[in-house]
C-alpha cells in the first residue's frame, strides 16, 4: 500500500475552465457569423434523473452564450410522433444540435431514433456514421462522456502513449468509444487497450495489469482495491444511487489508497459530459454554417 493517497482529478474544476474557454469561442463565432449555436433537447416521459440532466444541459447552454430549447413529450408518445419531431428539428436551420435524452420508453426503439438524427446535428455522437468516423481515426462528434474522460487524462498529464488501459464495460455510450479514443494516434491516445465485460475470464486479474482503468459498468463499488495496480490512474464513470447517496463504480476510499490518481463521484467525469456536449454543439454550428456558404 502507498503512503500517500491518490491525487484527485477534479472534473468540476477542469470542466469550468473548459466552459469559460468555450464561452469565449462562442462569442467570437457569433461575432464573426451572426449565428447563435442552438441545442435542442428532447425528453420523453417524466424520469426524474433524465429531467435533472436536461435542466443542467439547458443551463449550460445559457452560460456558454448558446441557445437551448427543450421539448418534453408525454411517456406514451409513439415512435412515429418522436420521429416526426426529429424530422422537424433536422429541417430547422436554426437548430444545430439535437439530443434525444436516453433511456426512452419501451414502445420506442432507441436505435431507430438515433439513426434518424441528422449526423451533422448528432452532438451525442451516437449516429452510425459518427461512430464509424471515430473508428477510422477521423472523429467528427465523439460521445461526450468518453471525450470528457480523455480530456481529464490530458489535463492531469497522465501519459497514455504505450500505457495499458483497461475499459470495464462495452456499452455504445461509453465503453466502446472510450476504447476507440484511447487507441487513436496522438495526444490522449496511443494506448494498448483491453475491454472487459461480463464474459471476461478472471476480470480482476486483467484489471490489475492496467496503468489506466476506466470503470463504466453501472455497478456500485464494483472495482475494489485488490483489482488496482499501485500507482494506476482510475477514471470512474459510474453514477449509482444507493441508500447513503451517490457512489461510482469504484470503491473510492480503499482504491484511492492504492491508485496514483482518481476521479471522485460526484465531481469527476459527470461535469465533463456537459462541457463536451456544449463543445460538440459549437462544432456542429461551425460545420453547418460552413456547409451553407
Amino acid at each position: 500500500m502507498k503512503d500517500v493517497a491518490a491525487r484527485i482529478i477534479d472534473g468540476k474544476a477542469v470542466s469550468q475552465k473548459l466552459r469559460t474557454e468555450l464561452a469565449d469561442e462562442v462569442a467570437a463565432f457569433k461575432q464573426q457569423t451572426g449565428v447563435i449555436p442552438h441545442l435542442a433537447v428532447v425528453l420523453v416521459g417524466d424520469d426524474p434523473a433524465s429531467a435533472v440532466y436536461v435542466r443542467s444541459k439547458s443551463k449550460g447552454c445559457e452560460q456558454a452564450g448558446m441557445a437551448g430549447s427543450q421539448m418534453t413529450l408525454p411517456a406514451d408518445t409513439s415512435q412515429a410522433q418522436l420521429l416526426e419531431l426529429v424530422a422537424r428539428l433536422n429541417a430547422d436551420p436554426q437548430v444545430h444540435g439535437i439530443l434525444v435524452q436516453l433511456p426512452l420508453p419501451r414502445q420506442i426503439d432507441e436505435t431507430v431514433i438515433l439513426d434518424a438524427i441528422d449526423p451533422l446535428k448528432d452532438v451525442d455522437g451516437f449516429h452510425a456514421s459518427n461512430v464509424g468516423l471515430l473508428a477510422q481515426g477521423r472523429p467528427r462528434f465523439v460521445p461526450c462522456t468518453p471525450l470528457g474522460c480523455q480530456k481529464l487524462l490530458l489535463d492531469a498529464g497522465i501519459p497514455t502513449s504505450g500505457a495499458h488501459a483497461v475499459v470495464i464495460g462495452r456499452s455504445e455510450i461509453v465503453g466502446k468509444p472510450m476504447a476507440s479514443l484511447l487507441v487513436q494516434k496522438g495526444a490522449g491516445g496511443d494506448a494498448t487497450v483491453t475491454i472487459c465485460h461480463s464474459r471476461t475470464k478472471d476480470l480482476a486479474a486483467v484489471v490489475r495489469t492496467a496503468d489506466i482503468v476506466v470503470a463504466a459498468i453501472g455497478r456500485p463499488k464494483f472495482v475494489t482495491a485488490d483489482m488496482i495496480k499501485p500507482g494506476a490512474t482510475v477514471i470512474d464513470v459510474g453514477i449509482n444511487r444507493i441508500e447513503t447517496g451517490l457512489v461510482g463504480d469504484v470503491d473510492y476510499g480503499p482504491v484511492s489508497e492504492i491508485a496514483g490518481a482518481i476521479t471522485p463521484v460526484p465531481g469527476g467525469v459527470g461535469p465533463m459530459t456537459i462541457a463536451m456536449l456544449l463543445a460538440n454543439t459549437l462544432l456542429a454550428a461551425k460545420l453547418q454554417t460552413q456547409a451553407r456558404r
